[in-house]
């Protein structure tokens, strides 16, 4: 979707009757917003710490029961949960395909579908959107025979609405039930909710993209490496009296001409040396002087400093703002992930940063409860004790002896 406007749809390759919903303008626009969020180191860590404290202390029950115990264990659940994480605060939207059994009476697989490679078909008539179309649709348009059509079950209610395809349950349009069908494959969608999202969500933090705060603090980076690589900056002057070299080689009775080339070489490299080391940081050089008959001194080595000034330095409070405010669209304090280096700008105390932490968890409730829809769909439909939730882990005191307590949220 767009912030505004209906969304078009396209044509289904392979197909003369269906019809899908492009990502976007030209179907691109999930592998463009992973592009940009791996472009900027902010963004990417920002994404990163929205992923790790939406994901918790993990998945727990807070019942005891085998068979949940065993189906967890097949499922990978640390890694689909993370997965669906990422999807969820990167496209705000997460999508999840459940196997049942052969006999349909038990679902026995849950596996993570990547969002970028997701398409929607057209909404019906009710506004119901029929299918999920898995495919490779990065830059060229996938072959028929490479889309995977998987039924998606009713956003809504994606337990009634499986019950009632398996027959278990009467269809409220008809009250009666239906012949359970053959298919043993469904998707299901968790979707964060956005103004006026149709189909895909626009998220909130891409506002940074149309404010301008990204492109502000990428300007600004790539202006400064230029700047870096390409300007000439002089430090010293260094001054060598015209009787220098000669002293030194006469004293090392150096007479051979290629022998005092080699040597003045020789001594323009080691002033170079001095100058530039790192060894040699806080370190003195002790010259010789004469006052000349006319009352100047008249040093062996002089050396002026001529610019001390640290390049791209002017432009330290712009990127201190610029990473600010895509911290802000994020949602993410920016000394919880040192946005801005600087010891004046990591100045909360203990007790500050663990409420920052806090509040950050709190604030993840309603989409922790909407990333576990399939989960909880499994939980229930196959008749397991318990519903999975995603703890928060609690930053302690020192007056309890322990860093950190899992609680939920």
């Amino acid at each position: 979707d767009t912030v505004v406007g209906a969304a078009k749809s396209k044509p289904l390759p392979g197909s003369a009757t269906e019809k899908y919903i492009p990502f976007g303008a030209d179907d691109q626009l999930p592998y463009e917003l992973k592009r940009l969020i791996d472009g900027d180191e902010v963004t990417a860590q920002c994404l990163n710490f929205n992923v790790t404290a939406l994901y918790g202390a993990g998945i727990h029950t807070g019942e005891t029961d085998r068979a949940a115990e065993n189906w967890s264990a097949r499922q990978a659940l640390p890694m689909y949960v993370l997965d669906q994480s990422t999807d969820m605060q990167l496209y705000y939207f997460a999508v999840s395909v459940i196997i049942l059994s052969a006999d349909g009476k038990l679902i026995n697989r849950i596996v993570h579908k990547e969002a970028p490679y997701c398409r929607f078909a057209e909404a019906d008539q009710y506004g119901n959107i029929p299918f999920v179309y898995y495919a490779n649709w990065h830059a060229n348009r996938p072959k028929p025979e490479e889309i995977e059509k998987i039924p998606l079950l009713n956003m809504r209610d994606p337990l009634g609405d499986l019950k009632v395809r398996m027959g278990q349950e009467p269809d409220p349009k008809t009250g009666r039930k239906r012949t359970p069908t053959r298919e043993r494959k469904f998707a299901v969608v968790a979707r964060f909710p956005t103004a006026g999202c149709q189909y895909y969500p626009v998220p909130y933090w891409s506002s940074i993209l149309r404010g301008g705060s990204y492109d502000e603090k990428r300007l600004i980076s790539v202006g400064k490496r230029a700047k870096l690589r390409n300007h000439t900056s002089v430090r010293y002057l260094v001054e060598i009296q015209r009787d220098y070299y000669e002293r030194i080689c006469r004293e090392e009775f150096i007479t051979d001409a290629e022998k005092i080339a080699e040597r003045i070489r020789r001594e323009k490299e080691n002033i170079r040396n001095f100058l530039s080391g790192l060894a040699n940081a806080n370190k003195v050089w002790i010259s010789s002087f004469y006052v000349s008959p006319d009352g100047h001194e008249v040093h062996d080595v002089r050396v002026s400093l001529i610019d001390g000034k640290k390049e791209g330095g002017e432009w330290a409070e712009d990127v201190q703002a610029a990473a600010n405010t895509i911290c802000f669209a994020f949602g993410v304090h920016p000394n919880m992930v040192g946005a801005v280096p600087g010891k004046a700008q990591t100045n909360n105390s203990g007790s500050d940063k663990r409420e920052l932490y806090t509040m950050k968890q709190a604030l993840l409730k309603p989409m922790k409860d909407i990333l576990l829809t399939a989960l909880r769909l499994c939980f229930a439909y196959n008749g397991f004790r318990g519903t999975p939730t995603l703890p928060m882990i609690q930053l302690t005191t020192l007056d309890e002896h322990r860093d950190a307590k899992i609680t939920q949220s």
